[in-house]
């Protein structure tokens, strides 16, 4: 049976998904988004081990608070770097009666991940940029696996919310949320856009690994922009 490399456990969870969740944050990430505020996720040896057993077993934890619409969160770093785990985990949870939602950066594809994306209820997916050359500058990475993970998620027909990080003076404009909308038309069944403001709290945490922060100046989000241009997203 296969283990996985965890990062860490949030109980009640009410952001990362409908409803109350438990989310499992685990280690490893192809990706080095300029404002991820987990570097310490980045290291797939990192973390400690964890079972399928084990995930089983907290998120019966949490059971009596998930409701109709509550579960389990695979989130990271990149939960599809760990694919045959999370597959086997999402897997036990659906005998347990718990549905499960993969948090994925879009920034990964490998042979596992369609079978991870259809034994799952529903996809949360990171939109990093829709302009391929800023979003291989913001993440170090290239586009394609988010184009190979929209197609799968088309033709499985997945439930998905989109998330998209809004950064003052990279994409905090209306013209961006505009294209973004027509991005967006690509995918079906997206049920929810969320915009998320920036924020720089991570900036000591890279201190004290030795890494640099490359948006180091820039201020959080302005909530009320943020709001505005909230207004501004469609669901089609």
């Amino acid at each position: 049976m296969a283990t996985g490399r965890l990062h860490s456990i949030e109980t009640f969870g009410a952001v990362d998904g409908p409803g109350i969740r438990t989310v499992f944050f685990l280690q490893g990430c192809p990706a080095r988004c300029a404002y991820c505020h987990n570097p310490d996720t980045w290291n797939p040896a990192g973390g400690q081990e964890i079972t399928v057993e084990e995930v089983v077993r907290r998120a019966k934890r949490g059971r009596p608070y998930y409701g109709a619409n509550g579960g389990v969160t695979f989130s990271g770093g990149e939960p599809l770097l760990q694919g045959e785990f999370v597959l086997e985990a999402v897997r036990a949870l659906k005998r347990e009666g718990i549905s499960s939602a993969i948090d994925t950066s879009g920034t990964y594809f490998d042979d596992m991940s369609e079978k991870v994306i259809d034994a799952a209820d529903m996809l949360l997916l990171d939109i990093k940029h829709i302009d391929p050359k800023k979003f291989r500058e913001l993440t170090g990475r290239e586009q394609s696996p988010l184009f190979r993970l929209i197609e799968v998620i088309n033709r499985l027909d997945k439930p998905i919310w989109i998330r998209q990080v809004i950064v003052p003076g990279f994409n905090d404009d209306e013209q961006y949320i505009y294209s973004l909308n027509e991005f967006l038309r690509k995918i079906r069944s997206v049920k929810k856009i969320e915009l998320l403001g920036y924020h720089n709290m991570a900036e000591n945490k890279y201190d004290r690994m030795g890494l640099r922060y490359r948006l180091q100046g820039v201020r959080p989000m302005n909530r009320n922009r943020l709001q505005q241009l909230s207004s501004l997203t469609q669901i089609v």
